[in-house]
C-alpha cells in the first residue's frame, strides 16, 4: 500500500510539472458592468472578465485588434452568452481596451 501511494504522489508531481502552453483566441468581446456577485463568488472588479470555461483566477492578456491595445484581466464570471463573443471584459478594462464606445470590439484573447 505504501508503494502505490508513492507512486501515485511521484505520479502527480510529474503530471503537474508539465509546462502548460499559451492558448490564444479571436473573436468578438463586449463589456458589463454590474453589481452583486458573480460566478466565482466575487464582485465585478476593474479588471476582470467572464469566460465560458476558462478556470476562475485565470490571468488572460485581451488586446483590441483595432487600435492595439492590451490588458490583463482575471476570469472570475462565466459568460458570454451571446453568439460569436469569446470574452466579456469589465467596464474598467473596456475603458483601457478603448471600447467603451463601441460596446464591442474584435480582440485577441491569450491566456498567461
Amino acid at each position: 500500500m505504501r508503494k502505490f501511494v508513492v507512486v501515485c504522489a511521484s505520479l502527480c508531481v510529474s503530471i503537474l510539472s508539465f509546462p502548460v502552453h499559451a492558448q490564444t483566441w479571436s473573436g468578438a468581446a463586449s463589456y458589463y458592468s454590474g453589481k452583486g456577485r458573480t460566478a466565482s463568488g466575487g464582485h465585478v472588479g476593474a479588471m476582470t472578465a467572464a469566460h465560458r470555461t476558462l478556470p476562475f483566477g485565470s490571468k488572460v492578456r485581451v488586446t483590441n485588434l483595432a487600435n492595439g491595445r492590451s490588458a490583463v484581466v482575471t476570469i472570475n464570471d462565466r459568460g458570454p452568452f451571446i453568439r460569436g463573443r469569446i470574452i466579456d471584459v469589465s467596464k474598467g478594462a473596456a475603458n483601457v481596451l478603448g471600447m467603451r464606445q463601441s460596446g464591442v470590439a474584435r480582440v485577441r484573447v491569450s491566456t498567461l
